[in-house]
């Protein structure tokens, strides 16, 4: 241990790692001079939507992503919505997509009129597994999209997705709500697929308060992306197709034009953080991390444990009751998966993807924070470390 610890874990009477609490999430807003001046620029214009503040923060995210188009939106779900309706999902089409995601990913789906097919993820980092993927999408009728997930900002297997995409015939749509910062062998997430769509929601790295990203190489497919999140208006009000009202507002704009400045160090800080808690907690049997391929990084948006429940003696439920007796929260993201959820059930996949099964169970995210420092989360590593040898005292207790 790199730092004093009592001998019992709290649960067994050892005083909390952390007796004032630590949540999940905190978000500490950066350079707050700066946000001032760009609100007030903005409550000053008397123009609180489709102003300069959005097409402003368009261009920078284009240029930190290396990509000709980007186009902001209300949120993620909802560019998810707008670019699918694009691809013409429609009329109960099938779309290929991960169980183990976020339950939005499939909401977009359902709402763009297309059902959810359910794939497995990988062993390793629990991305869509192509090969899975590949099978569903030759089994289904008439497919309209593979979705994959950038999950806790780790790339996928995006070279053989596309291969997979292609091989089908349809447009391969990424939900990289994790992803603003990742990058795939030193290109970075959002240069793959027809469309990558981004959260800037405040658990992100890069934070609007609400708001999303569409980025994009197919001109075409900005073009409508604009008129579309403005009802498919196209100026006159005799609107192209069925729209949303999914603008990004200048007030949020301007939060995320501030969250923007400094975002390759944020991302880079989360990764060192995570380095500081895999050593605190290496050689602990049954746990291991959810990390991305070698030459890849991620935003590491979630600092994700695995745990092998035999191995390490407590499943991701009994060490988050314990790591909350420390003062810790914790998650289980994603638990259910999404074709266990109520939502989904009446596609009757529930039983279908064992893989996503068992890493559902035996995930649990820790709190990680882009203003945390590295003595906060070795203290986490330690609580984690401490508590694992009295696995079976804390099952019976």
């Amino acid at each position: 241990m790199t730092i004093d610890t009592p001998a019992l874990p709290a649960a067994l009477g050892g005083t909390p790692a952390f007796p004032d609490g630590l949540p999940l999430t905190r978000v500490e807003v950066p350079d707050r001079a700066t946000l001032l001046e760009r609100l007030a620029t903005v409550l000053d214009s008397g123009q609180l939507t489709n102003g300069p503040t959005v097409a402003e923060l368009e261009e920078s995210a284009a240029k930190l992503l290396d990509v000709p188009h980007v186009v902001a939106v209300s949120n993620c779900t909802t560019g998810l919505m707008l670019v699918l309706q694009a691809a013409g999902v429609e009329g109960g089409r099938p779309v290929v997509m991960p169980g183990f995601t976020f339950s939005a990913t499939a909401h977009a789906a359902h709402w763009a009129g297309g059902t959810p097919v359910f794939a497995e993820a990988r062993e390793r980092d629990i991305t869509l597994d192509p090969e899975d993927a590949a099978a569903r999408l030759a089994a289904a009728d008439r497919p309209a999209a593979l979705m994959a997930t950038h999950v806790y900002g780790t790339p996928c297997q995006v070279e053989r997705l596309q291969e997979v995409a292609d091989a089908a015939g349809v447009p391969l749509v990424y939900d990289s709500a994790h992803g603003f910062g990742s990058r795939r062998r030193d290109v970075p997430i959002g240069n793959f697929g027809w469309a990558e769509v981004f959260s800037m929601s405040p658990t992100k790295v890069a934070v609007a308060g609400e708001g999303g990203l569409v980025a994009t190489r197919d001109g075409d497919l900005a073009r409508r992306l604009r008129t579309a999140r403005d009802y498919g208006n196209p100026g006159d009000y005799d609107t192209l197709f069925p729209g949303l009202n999914a603008r990004m507002s200048e007030l949020h704009a301007a939060v995320g034009l501030n969250w923007l400045a400094g975002l390759p160090e944020r991302v880079a800080h989360r990764g060192a953080l995570v380095a500081e808690f895999a050593a605190e907690t290496a050689g602990l049997p049954g746990l291991r991390l959810a990390l991305p391929e070698e030459g890849d990084v991620s935003t590491f948006k979630d600092l994700t444990l695995i745990l092998d429940a035999a191995a390490f003696g407590l499943t991701s439920r009994q060490l988050a009751a314990a790591l909350r007796a420390e003062g810790i929260d914790s998650r289980r993201y994603f638990h259910p998966p999404v074709q266990r959820q109520r939502a989904y059930a009446h596609l009757g996949q529930a039983e279908a993807l064992p893989v996503t099964d068992r890493l559902a169970d035996a995930v649990l995210t820790v709190p990680l924070w882009s203003q945390m420092d590295a003595a906060t989360v070795r203290r986490i590593g330690a609580a984690v470390a401490r508590i694992q040898p009295y696995a079976e005292r804390l099952r019976a207790a």
